[in-house]
């Protein structure tokens, strides 16, 4: 067997020199891709074989054979790799280890392995999962973290290693909302905002760290004011003020948009500055944005509202800690949107309108909390309503249950030619009733997006139905605990995501 080896990686080393003698010159631009992709998926296999490798060192102490005291000698020295420990801390929880009596025990983390195994993730991928789940709190019972290594294996097959610290943060946020988190008096001591000195074009820099509220409200301006052809300076027909869908002709702003050569940084400026003039002037935010207020519109469930603890969850993606929310809504026009019966404003229009109404908007943030599209790391506030059931243009309706929320690039994604994708309802599991997507030409079973609700593949049970009845009330008795002002323009929309929508 041990010659039968040494003999498959001569031959893997032979296939390797003839694929670098190898040209790709007489390929189509399609299979010059199609090699890269396979060949990085081959690199990836080959990673996750490494690591068996090494194990198999561990298990007999070869490292000895060449001259190493140590396993992470050898793994540092010998092979080169830049940091060992973070190697072997693959090896131990990815490998199947031996137990005292001599049997194979499974791996600490068996989806991980598997989507390694399977040429899905890099090294880089695996430590990103793993720094995860390091962070875990250790009373947390082995059933739920097992569930937390699941989601993040099932994230790291399709997002980049820095997506999957973004949803672990927010995964660990929903396992201990109330640990080690940032305090007030933390966020309060690290706030700044300064301009430095004009340099010799008279431009200025402008440094700071912000809380999560002004953050959450930054990148509203954004959304709205920054879109392409959005307040341009160098463009006197460029729409002024907020992206209002009601008044701004959608014309001018394409035209204008087709003009734009501005970056995106510069959009942004262009936005802040915008909206420096309005408030001076007396200006507002606009009255609406892809069907939502240019305001904050926070997600939170009924037991953040009881426990006071949590994280609320944005439309631009921000996630704002419950004594931020509370703070906000103490000097805000409250509004508690509670779709389960839904409050009284209509969700179904069949063909008399094209265009997602805001009700529509809330409930389906409230569902899938960004872009339904698996893979994509784009916020609510990004994306359009998605007739997700059939298109508009083909008879399609405006109703809740046919709507889902797709990002623009995804949205004029779903057609029937090649590279397409068709959104087709789930009919079982615990996304049962969401929009999956399933590429064209495939027979793969429709998936939809959880990175922007990771708590909800966490939570194996169902949760009991809420009380609605005393929500207002709680909601007003947060409020005197922060002596309540006078309402400023500002809204909070409170949403319970699990509420279900109904006929």
């Amino acid at each position: 067997m041990s010659d039968n080896l040494i003999d498959t990686y001569s031959r893997l080393h032979a296939v390797l020199d003839e694929i670098a003698d190898a040209s790709s010159d007489a390929c189509t631009e399609q299979e010059v891709a199609e090699l890269a992709i396979t060949h990085e998926h081959a690199v990836r296999r080959m990673g996750s074989m490494g690591l068996q490798r090494i194990l198999d060192v561990s298990d007999r102490e070869a490292y000895r054979a060449v001259q190493c005291s140590k396993l992470d000698e050898f793994v540092g020295q010998r092979l080169r790799i830049a940091n060992p420990r973070k190697r072997l801390r693959q090896v131990i929880e990815l490998g199947r280890l031996h137990s005292m009596t001599g049997e194979k025990l499974p791996p600490r983390c068996p989806e991980t392995a598997d989507a390694f195994a399977d040429g899905d993730l890099t090294h880089e991928h695996v430590d990103a999962v793993l720094d995860v789940l390091a962070k875990v709190p250790a009373a947390t019972p082995s059933e739920v973290r097992d569930l937390a290594e699941e989601q993040l294996a099932e994230i790291a097959r399709h997002h980049s290693p820095r997506d999957i610290t973004r949803a672990g943060a927010r995964i660990l946020q929903h396992l201990d909302p109330d640990g080690d988190l940032p305090d007030e008096r933390d966020r309060a001591r690290n706030r700044s905002v300064s301009m430095g000195s004009q340099d010799t074009l008279g431009m200025s820099k402008l440094m700071g760290t912000l809380d999560p509220t002004t953050r959450a409200l930054f990148e509203v301006l954004l959304a709205a004011w920054a879109k392409p052809g959005m307040n341009n300076p160098d463009d006197e027909a460029s729409p002024r003020g907020g992206a209002d869908d009601e008044g701004v002709d959608t014309d001018v702003l394409r035209e204008a948009a087709s003009r734009d050569c501005r970056t995106q940084a510069q959009r942004n400026h262009d936005a802040f500055h915008a909206l420096l003039k309005a408030a001076a002037d007396g200006g507002l935010y606009g009255a609406s944005h892809r069907g939502l207020p240019p305001h904050i519109v926070v997600s939170i469930t009924e037991t953040q509202l009881r426990e006071r603890a949590g994280i609320g969850h944005t439309t631009t993606g921000t996630d704002l800690p419950m004594s931020e929310i509370v703070k906000l809504a103490a000097q805000a026009q409250m509004y508690l949107a509670v779709f389960d019966d839904h409050t009284g404003e209509p969700l179904y229009f069949g063909r008399a309108k094209r265009l997602a109404s805001e009700s529509q908007r809330f409930v389906t943030f409230a569902e899938y909390g960004g872009c339904s599209k698996p893979g994509c790391p784009r916020p609510f506030s990004h994306t359009e309503a998605h007739h997700a059931e059939q298109d508009w243009a083909q008879g399609g309706s405006t109703d809740i249950t046919d709507l889902a929320p797709a990002c623009g690039p995804h949205n004029r994604a779903v057609h029937d030619g090649p590279g397409g994708w068709q959104t087709v309802k789930i009919t079982d599991g615990p996304d049962r009733g969401k929009y999956g997507w399933v590429a064209n030409g495939t027979s793969d079973p429709p998936r939809t997006n959880h990175l922007h609700r990771p708590d909800r593949i966490l939570d194996d049970t169902a949760p009991p139905d809420p009380d609605w009845s005393d929500i207002e009330h709680k909601l007003e008795l947060m409020l005197a605990d922060h002596n309540a002002s006078p309402p400023d323009p500002v809204i909070i929309r409170v949403i319970d995501y699990r509420a279900p929508i109904t006929r």
